[in-house]
């Protein structure tokens, strides 16, 4: 499987609820589908759970299943620090085994979402440069 997007997405959850890839991986089979649609999943607290193993297709982003790794976010628009260190971290592991791999936002891949609620392009771009001047300094 050649990968060359990694998306994040929003579980679009109450803010207040914490919810497991467990919850998601029952929602996803009560949808007749062959379970959680996400390869990772990371709760309130800022766990990250494993969904699908990365080697399966995800059914997450219509058109770019094949070609993709999708990371899901367990709320819908006010995310915790520590989920978004996490989803920091979620994200160099994969840029490391593919490096050429975009990041986006599930809203980037299809107009009709507004999944996850923030720009994760520009998101991404304040992290690394924040990385460039610890590194510097």
């Amino acid at each position: 499987m050649k990968i060359t997007k990694l998306v994040v997405h929003c579980a679009d959850t109450p803010n207040d609820r914490d919810v497991t890839a467990e919850d998601i991986h029952q929602w996803h089979i009560q949808r007749k589908w062959a379970g959680i649609g996400y390869h990772r999943v990371i709760r309130r607290n800022g766990v990250i759970e494993q969904g699908r193993p990365e080697y399966w297709e995800g059914a997450h982003v219509k058109g770019y299943n094949s070609t993709s790794l999708g990371v899901c976010l367990i709320g819908r628009d006010q995310f915790t620090d520590a989920q978004m260190q996490s989803l920091e971290r979620v994200l160099r592991d994969w840029k490391v085994k593919y490096p050429n791999a975009d990041i986006c936002g599930h809203c980037d891949l299809d107009p009709h979402k507004t999944c996850p609620n923030f720009d994760v392009k520009g998101w991404w771009e304040t992290v690394n440069q924040k990385e460039l001047v610890s590194d510097e300094s």
